[in-house]
């Protein structure tokens, strides 16, 4: 029994949950390993939600747990669902942002949030709160810490992209010469 071109030594269980065609995903992204749509699927749900908690614990790292770097691997792990799900996680090499612009932006940020209080005649790193009157919120303190913590996300989730962009290109760069080495070649 053959089912849209599955071979008979196949079960067809084994094939049920990869997609059939490419709704999903962009045409020029084109992935080396089975695709799920099951996990694709619940990426479009999962993926904004990871990074809303994300930004949560960036905020809230001052008075709970949280902070810069905790907030940064939430992100990061972010980015890795979507990479393991679709294969790339920009979706071109082309893209506006790049990891290592990333990577450095949170380095001026971590350096420029410890150097400022210098100026003021303070020590480093330190940190001022300011109470802030929002119209729907209330009263909401800000301490001067959050920018340092907004450099350590960027840095950790800058370093994270750089992994996954380097990592798996590598991994379907070598994929990709194995089956070009696997193909006959002229014997002239």
């Amino acid at each position: 029994m053959t089912t849209r071109g599955v071979e008979p030594a196949q079960r067809w269980w084994d094939t049920c949950d990869r997609p059939h065609e490419h709704w999903l995903m962009r045409e020029s992204a084109q992935t080396r390993w089975p695709r799920s749509l099951l996990l694709e699927v619940c990426l479009r749900i999962v993926f904004p939600t990871v990074l809303l908690l994300a930004i949560y614990l960036l905020f809230a790292g001052h008075t709970r747990a949280g902070g810069g770097f905790s907030a940064g691997l939430v992100a990061g792990l972010a980015f890795v669902l979507r990479y393991v799900a679709g294969g790339s996680v920009t979706g071109s090499r082309d893209s506006r942002v790049q990891p290592p612009v990333v990577i450095g932006s949170g380095l001026v940020v971590v350096v420029a949030s410890a150097l400022v209080p210098t100026f003021f005649g303070l020590p480093v790193l330190s940190s001022a709160v300011w109470t802030v009157e929002v119209p729907l919120l209330g009263s909401v303190k800000i301490a001067s810490s959050l920018a340092f913590d907004v450099g350590v996300f960027l840095l950790i989730v800058g370093v994270v992209l750089n992994l996954l962009r380097t990592l798996g290109e590598g991994i379907q760069l070598g994929e990709l010469e194995s089956e070009l080495n696997d193909q006959p070649g002229d014997a002239s």
